[in-house]
């Protein structure tokens, strides 16, 4: 607060309030005495006070400013003021003053002595009226009381939500001590299920929002990490005046007992959420193990500190459940958040023994998911080597939940489900849930488990049903290459073959049945043994694919692709006849490509087009390439620009030529990795025959 001096000078006085702060709540008055008590300073809130203006009330007798001033100028009040100040140092006390209007009032006065450098001593005054004074004294005890003894939670936070101040209801009710909360943010010490909407929540009131009343909230402290509470809350922005902090102010009461259904649709809702992000995250590939490692990695955190699953190794599917007999598994995928050894018991072992009267034994006895609790009981009945009991033991889980896989009727394998000492047992709804889930799994392992199947019984017919040898004629050197595509496509219908003919005559055969799977592959076999028998009855190329085309509209086959080219060394002519089939390539001994696209055709299976043969002649060395459209078609990219990419493989003189070596060049040059379709490739070299 700026002092007046003798002579009209502002200044900041030994002491001024300012804007925002409790003197601004309270007026205060600052003025000084001098040695003679004359009025020697006089500021702002000694002016309103009193009611003087400084050129009125300077080097004048401070008795004018107390109600028992006498005539002569003197006062009891201002003396005991002043000789106290310079004996004593400092005192406080209440008097009686007097305003200019000639109005008193009772005062609570404070004054010191301040000695200049070399100069008298002052005694300086700080005043301000009793009424004010016992005004804010009341309302800090108020406070006070209130935060040492209100059953309700009382919190204050800064801007970031970081606690600043709390009562101790509110931390009984975090199950955390002040000092734990104090500097933390909210969310460090509540658990929330609602996406953020608390925090969104009170973060629009510290913003200058308007105030929250009586909102009610589920949440679950980490200090009752166990409790799901329902409090009714209400928060208020702070004042921003200096020296105070921004932020919100906040009221909390527990209203759990009331609000129970609130507690119970929490709990329902964050099963809801559990089992919704289980849904979307297991089953995504028809990969068993892949499967499996889903739903561990969907039930941790949320669910569980640790998980496992299994799947039972039975004689056969028909095979009955006996609970006098050992059960074997094996362990497929496993997954925990807790440190070491946790992580030797969930993947230390591949396969597990279960002895008779183990806790698996009575899951797999009623069918349906049970706990327990993991005690030396436990362990002896269901850990079968020591080792082992050990590690579990010492690995802080506290708990098991173990729920069977059950997918048509058959026990597939089980999951099991693990918490630490520092979570709550599980409970009958986690039982529930925990079936919830592997009923879930169970449907999509089995799916994944029998497609697995499918997948090897398509490979196995597709294996047998392709040469294992080709033709040998010293007339063509062949390399061939048949690279099947990634297991996302399945097994696909691509096939070849090399014919031997009379008089030296040799058969160069590849095609493409359209889809995946048993019956493309069956079609596949099922087309190549009908072009080998075809073509030994030496029919023209144009008449074989006739023949075949109505082979393969009996047999069903809707769409499937065809190249026939007979070879004659004596001549050096090829003859060719194609079903939709992509176009042969020809490097001919001076480097230069030829597309041999005059090849023209329908697939087979669609009938109604007539085929017709194409004859080239092919000079000695020329290189033939035959191919599927796996070799030149992928996504994104055009058919076209696939075929120019194979011309310039096929054409690149820089490289050595021999056939192997051409073909490994070719498919690392144009197939993606991994590839994403079957594909064929067959180079034949030719060579002139005598007449």
């Amino acid at each position: 607060m700026p002092s007046a001096r003798p002579g009209g000078e502002e200044t900041h006085g030994p002491i001024w309030s300012e804007p925002g702060s409790l003197l601004e709540r309270v007026p205060v008055a600052v003025l000084g005495i001098d040695e003679h008590d004359h009025v020697c300073y006089w500021g702002p809130g000694a002016r309103d006070l009193f009611g003087y203006e400084p050129g009125a009330v300077l080097t004048r007798p401070g008795a004018l400013l107390f109600a028992d001033a006498s005539r002569s100028g003197t006062s009891a009040s201002c003396a005991r003021l002043t000789e106290q100040g310079r004996t004593q140092g400092y005192w406080r006390g209440r008097l009686t003053a007097r305003h200019r209007d000639g109005t008193a009032f009772d005062c609570g006065f404070r004054s010191f002595s301040v000695t200049g450098s070399g100069g008298p001593s002052v005694v300086m005054v700080l005043t301000s009226r009793s009424d004010e004074l016992d005004r804010v004294k009341t309302n800090l005890a108020f406070l006070d009381a209130l935060f040492e003894t209100c059953p309700i939670g009382l919190v204050m936070v800064d801007e970031d939500l970081r606690y600043i101040h709390l009562n101790q209801a509110l931390a009984d009710m975090d199950g955390l001590p002040i000092e734990a909360h104090l500097g933390r943010r909210m969310d460090d010490i509540m658990i929330m299920s609602d996406g953020g909407e608390y925090e969104r929540m009170v973060r629009a009131v510290a913003r200058g929002g308007a105030p929250v009343v009586g909102t009610l909230v589920g949440v679950r402290p980490r200090g009752h990490p166990d409790r799901d509470q329902v409090r009714s809350v209400s928060f208020f922005p702070l004042s921003r005046a200096v020296g105070t902090h921004a932020g919100v102010g906040g009221l909390m009461i527990d209203v759990t007992d009331r609000e129970r259904a609130i507690l119970e649709a929490t709990a329902s809702r964050r099963r809801l959420a559990l089992l919704d992000g289980a849904s979307t995250r297991i089953g995504t590939t028809l990969d068993v193990n892949l499967t499996a490692q889903e739903l561990v990695d969907a039930s941790m955190p949320d669910f569980c500190d640790g998980s496992v699953v299994e799947i039972v190794e039975w004689m056969d599917e028909t095979e009955d459940f006996d609970p006098g007999r050992p059960l074997f598994t094996r362990r497929i995928a496993s997954g925990t958040t807790l440190p070491a050894p946790a992580v030797e018991l969930v993947s230390g072992v591949e396969k597990v023994r279960y002895p008779p009267g183990s806790v698996i034994h009575d899951m797999l006895s009623t069918g349906r998911a049970i706990s327990a609790v993991v005690d030396e009981e436990f362990l002896a009945r269901t850990v079968v080597t020591e080792s082992r009991t050990k590690i579990m033991g010492e690995s802080g889980v506290a708990c098991i939940l173990v729920a069977p896989l059950i997918a048509r009727g058959t026990v597939q394998g089980i999951a099991m489900f693990g918490r630490s000492a520092a979570r709550p047992p599980f409970s009958e709804e986690d039982v529930s849930l925990a079936g919830e889930l592997a009923s879930r799994a169970a449907i999509c392992l089995d799916n994944a488990r029998l497609y697995s199947r499918v997948q090897d019984i398509a490979l196995t017919l597709q294996r047998a049903l392709l040469p294992t040898a080709l033709a040998v004629t010293p007339y063509v050197d062949v390399a061939h290459r048949y690279v099947p595509g990634s297991r996302i496509t399945e097994v696909g219908g691509d096939w070849y073959d090399v014919i031997n003919l009379p008089d030296g005559r040799v058969v160069l055969v590849v095609g493409d049945v359209m889809g995946h799977g048993v019956s493309a592959a069956a079609a596949m076999g099922y087309l190549r043994i009908t072009t080998k028998a075809l073509a030994r009855h030496d029919s023209e190329p144009a008449d074989l694919l006739t023949e075949l085309d109505a082979c393969a509209q009996e047999a069903g086959i809707e769409l499937a692709t065809c190249l026939h080219l007979v070879y004659d060394p004596r001549s050096g002519r090829a003859r060719i006849a194609s079903a939709g089939h992509p176009p042969p390539l020809v490097l001919r001994p001076d480097g230069t490509v030829q597309t041999v696209d005059e090849v023209l055709g329908v697939p087979l299976g669609v009938g109604g087009s007539p085929f017709r043969t194409t004859e080239i002649e092919l000079p000695e060395n020329a290189t033939l390439a035959l191919y599927t459209d796996g070799l030149i078609e992928a996504r994104g990219r055009d058919i076209e620009v696939g075929l120019d990419a194979l011309r310039a493989e096929l054409g690149d003189r820089g490289r050595p030529l021999e056939l192997e070596e051409m073909a490994d060049r070719i498919l690392a040059g144009l197939l993606p990795e991994p590839p994403t379709d079957d594909t064929v490739l067959i180079l034949a070299r030719v060579h002139r025959g005598a007449p």
